[in-house]
């Protein structure tokens, strides 16, 4: 079992992160200039050195086993924090050429992600020798990302305590919801008018945010009964088309996502209404060079102009 990491190891992480992240051994042999069996060669060893499966191979195509996805996890952590240091380590002489790493939390409108490839471009065209990695996170996770180093930027929507080692940039931009059900669910008769008196939204389990403020399940003498969490909007959105659960959704995906699977905004829309502020963020320690100081600029611009 590996106890230290050596020159060589980080060759072999680096072959396994590529063939993770094409999903296969032949998409990833353009990206490593390799050829497959060297590349086999390459997941054998490294499998050895970690005393691990890392993925199955053959006629039923590639596909990571447990451990693997793990391993995969915390490369992409180890390779990202990397090409952060070596990219401030650079600015430090004037040389802002290399990758910068864009965190974009999980679920953003299309227009938010369209406006995001302007500004990327923007800013890849400003300065010549710039690459921009692009990732997703869950919302319980854009705080942590900003704070650990594993980015420079995130773009997110955020309704918790501000934590003064994080930098927040107002980008001007919110995100509206509302309580919505499915069309199948017992309150979706109620879709065009108030709840009556005697039908108690406490009676109805709902489906939780993980990460999002509690408050947001409060609203004046009523409380959602949460009975379960799920990690992003998405999966909030499949879990209350069961018709089992009533849940938090912005806005946005109602209209884009859920229009054709016909959410119901629950009594007219009017309740637990929520408006959540949407920022750039980074870790007190990231460096605001030239290159992420036009990022951010940019990013304000374009998200801005997306919602008018």
């Amino acid at each position: 079992m590996l106890n230290r990491l050596q020159e060589s190891d980080i060759k072999l992480l680096r072959v396994f992160y590529a063939v993770a992240s094409c999903n296969g051994f032949t998409a990833a042999e353009p990206v490593l200039r390799m050829q497959r069996p060297n590349i086999s060669a390459a997941i054998k060893k490294l499998e050895e050195r970690l005393d691990l499966v890392l993925c199955h191979r053959g006629r039923g195509g590639f596909q990571m086993t447990k451990e693997g996805e793990v391993v995969f996890q915390e490369t992409k952590r180890i390779f990202n924090a990397f090409d952060n240091f070596v990219f401030n380590l650079k600015s430090l002489h004037d040389d802002y050429s290399g990758h910068i790493t864009l965190v974009l939390m999980a679920g953003l409108p299309l227009s938010v992600h369209l406006a995001v490839s302007k500004a990327v471009k923007s800013t890849m065209k400003k300065f010549d020798d710039i690459h921009v990695n692009i990732q997703t996170r869950l919302y319980n996770e854009v705080e942590h990302v900003a704070l650990s180093g594993e980015c420079h930027l995130v773009l997110s929507m955020y309704d918790m305590v501000k934590p003064e080692s994080v930098t927040f940039h107002p980008i001007g931009v919110s995100c509206e919801g509302r309580l919505y059900c499915s069309p199948m669910h017992p309150l979706a008769k109620y879709r065009d008018c108030p709840l009556p008196d005697d039908v108690k939204i406490e009676d109805y389990p709902a489906i939780g945010i993980s990460g999002l403020s509690s408050a947001n399940y409060i609203e004046d003498d009523r409380r959602l009964a949460i009975q379960t969490f799920s990690d992003s909007y998405d999966a909030a959105m499949s879990a209350i088309m069961t018709g089992e659960y009533v849940g938090l959704l912005p806005d946005y995906m109602a209209k884009e996502q859920g229009a054709s699977l016909g959410l119901v905004p629950i009594a007219q829309g009017a309740l637990f209404n929520f408006t959540h502020d949407m920022f750039v963020m980074n870790g007190k320690n990231t460096r605001l060079n030239p290159v992420l100081r036009h990022c951010i600029k940019e990013l304000n611009y374009f998200v801005a102009e997306s919602q008018k």
